[in-house]
């Protein structure tokens, strides 16, 4: 495979004279007519599912459905007749048009919200048309239409009946619903699918999904046209209130919450809400309905970035009745049972010891000042261990939602400290019992009351046995890898890439070779941590497999990174190895921004794309004021602000740019013309 030099964008982003709220399919098109004059020839998008009343393109509703907030009005076939011949449906399409002008970022929820009740109408004119008709009419081969794509996509039958069931529950969750909705078989959720009564209201769904992939298929193969390389992205998890976690529950794993371990920005780890995988099933269904998210995904891109390929070898887990994931572990996992331990001198007492919280009636008396009180508030959560000032939870007690929902006193001040007592609490062991008799070790074993007052012989005898569990789990995790990416990455002819970020697994390089991934290396963070001042690993060592990047959609961008991180920028100018770099006490400039860029064009990656933000960084005029309002995303907060982002000026005017477009060019002249001569 040849160099390339792309950049990565969010769809909603883009902006032209035809899309100002919200970027849509079809601005591909100008996007890459851009590229073509830039010498660019890779576009990466964000995620385009459904994500409903999500901005997050990563918490899908659905991993087929295509979101109805990226579908032009204007270029759908029906568009016309209805604004000329339907007041009531121009009127709503001129007050969208009216309300919803450019700004540096969109209001997600209502944009989404004012497109798709302009779809609602636009569909009721069509079905007007269809059932006024004395013969077969242009409206009725829409009707035909629909019935053919639901035919081919055999998945938009769940993905209708389930957003139909939103709308009537005023988008309250699924598991909201009354039992025999909630839970439907695939039997009787395509008795609702041919419900004659409800039929309208699920075509509706089918025909958004219809235009939507006509409208991304034009865009697609005018990118292909323009020898253009899209590459998409495949999120690992579904949100769990999702059409897949509904009409599939043998694939996800509702008990478990997935996350990431605990660290030094998140101690008590991250719990992102998402259902973890149940692997097994899939696997007995030979991976289908994984390898059929790849074939769909194949009807338009030519690559796919597999988001947290990580979790693909093992994925961090909690349960779902915990509110943190400070005690979750990784699936799958090598245990130790209880027989090991008892080998090694811990008997059941020990293991108690080490594996459920004690807690001193004293720890609750500071806070009510009373001992009769104390004991009062400790008894509705706990049992006392014998004789002894010391307290277990309670085996009801299976996870701190329980205690946080506990009203201990009408003393709101008391309430809060003591659960935030017992909170702390609850963590406070050094392992995990998953069965009755099978135990892993917590991730901060050490941080515990109990770890802290072992001998050194017991804190070695334990480590040794952790030890041996690590060395088990690196094969397991491979195995894992192999069974799963396997015919992940066999169900289509895209590329794969991996966004391999965090834990380094020894196993990982030598899967990702065998299947021919390729890896992410950011820039910023591709440094040799281990060393004395960190030093970037030299770019012309990076792998050939691989993708380069400046910044990625959680991260900042380069004029911020510039701006607010020194010791990494000092750590850049002296790996560039530049005669003359800038002082990295200047404030960002264009001219740092093509020092930046070039210098990372040397990387020997196969495939370099950086956002577009970072390459506009080449011309002042598109810096905003505010640096943040230049960002994507700012991990771990939830907010208005997150996935908002709009590029600062139509791409039109982008193309107009000739000095911007000859600044790319040589940055794509200096990665893609190293050692093979260039794709162009």
């Amino acid at each position: 495979m040849k160099k390339k030099t792309g950049v990565v964008v969010p769809l909603a982003a883009l902006f032209t004279k035809e899309c100002p709220a919200a970027g849509d399919f079809l601005a591909l098109k100008q996007l890459a007519d851009f590229c073509v004059l830039s010498g660019l020839s890779v576009i990466q998008i964000l995620p385009v599912n459904d994500t409903g009343t999500h901005s997050s393109p990563y918490s899908g509703l659905s991993a087929f459905a295509l979101h109805p907030l990226y579908i032009r009005l204007e270029a759908l076939p029906e568009f016309e007749a209805a604004f000329k011949n339907d007041r009531t449906f121009a009127a709503a399409y001129r007050k969208f048009q009216k309300e919803f002008k450019y700004s540096p970022r969109f209001d997600y929820n209502a944009v989404s919200s004012a497109k798709i009740n302009i779809l609602h109408l636009l569909y009721n004119f069509i079905e007007k048309k269809i059932s006024s008709a004395s013969k077969i009419s242009e409206y009725e081969t829409v009707r035909l239409q629909t019935e053919d794509f639901a035919k081919k996509n055999p998945w938009v039958v769940a993905y209708a009946v389930f957003k139909n069931l939103k709308d009537s529950a005023m988008q309250a969750s699924w598991k909201s619903w009354e039992d025999s909705l909630a839970h439907m078989t695939e039997e009787q959720i395509n008795l609702r699918w041919n419900n004659r009564v409800l039929k309208s209201s699920h075509n509706f769904f089918v025909w958004c999904q219809m235009r939507a992939a006509q409208q991304f298929s034009e865009a697609a193969e005018y990118l292909r046209e323009k020898g253009i390389t899209l590459k998409g992205d495949i999120p690992i998890l579904m949100n769990e209130d999702s059409a897949d976690c509904w009409s599939c529950p043998q694939y996800f794993n509702q008990e478990l919450r997935a996350g990431s371990p605990p660290d030094g920005d998140n101690p008590m780890g991250q719990n992102w809400g998402f259902p973890s995988y149940n692997w097994d099933n899939i696997a007995k269904d030979n991976y289908s309905w994984w390898t059929q998210r790849i074939k769909t995904a194949a009807q338009y891109y030519d690559a796919f970035r597999i988001d947290h390929i990580l979790g693909f070898f093992r994925i961090w887990v909690t349960s779902e009745k915990n509110t943190t994931a400070y005690l979750g572990h990784t699936s799958p996992c090598a245990t130790v049972s209880r027989q090991t331990l008892n080998s090694l001198g811990f008997d059941d007492a020990r293991i108690r010891w080490l594996s459920q919280p004690h807690i001193p009636t004293g720890l609750i008396q500071d806070i009510t000042w009373n001992y009769d009180e104390a004991v009062s508030f400790l008894s509705k959560l706990c049992d006392r261990l014998g004789n002894e000032e010391l307290w277990l939870f309670k085996k009801e007690i299976d996870g701190d939602k329980k205690i946080y929902g506990t009203e201990f006193c009408s003393d709101n001040a008391k309430n809060s400290s003591v659960k935030k007592v017992l909170g702390r609490k609850w963590n406070d062991r050094a392992l995990i019992q998953l069965k009755e008799n099978e135990f892993v070790p917590v991730y901060t074993y050490e941080n515990s009351t109990a770890w802290l007052s072992l001998s050194d012989d017991e804190k070695n005898r334990l480590h040794s046995l952790f030890a041996d569990l690590q060395k088990n789990e690196d094969e397991l995790w491979k195995n894992q890898a192999l069974s799963v990416l396997t015919p992940i990455t066999k169900a289509s002819e895209m590329t794969a890439c991996a966004e391999d970020l965090g834990v380094s697994l020894s196993c990982m390089p030598e899967v990702l070779s065998r299947l021919n991934i390729l890896s992410l290396k950011v820039i910023r963070w591709t440094r040799r941590w281990n060393w004395d001042g960190q030093p970037y690993i030299p770019f012309e060592e990076y792998p050939e497999q691989s993708v380069a990047t400046t910044s990625v959609h959680d991260s900042s961008t380069i004029r911020q990174w510039w701006n607010d991180e020194k010791n990494s920028v000092q750590a850049f100018v002296n790996a560039a190895k530049c005669p003359e770099p800038p002082s990295v006490r200047s404030v960002f400039t264009p001219g740092i921004a093509e020092f930046a860029l070039k210098t990372a064009a040397l990387c020997n990656s196969r495939w370099l794309i950086n956002p577009l933000q970072d390459f506009l960084y080449l011309d002042h005029k598109y810096y905003l004021e505010n640096t943040q309002d230049e960002r994507i995303n700012v991990p771990g907060s939830v907010n208005e602000f997150n996935w908002t982002y709009r590029i600062p000026c139509t791409i039109e005017e982008l193309k107009q740019n000739q000095a911007l477009l000859n600044k790319i060019n040589e940055i794509v002249k200096i990665h893609d013309n190293e050692k093979n001569g260039g794709n162009q």
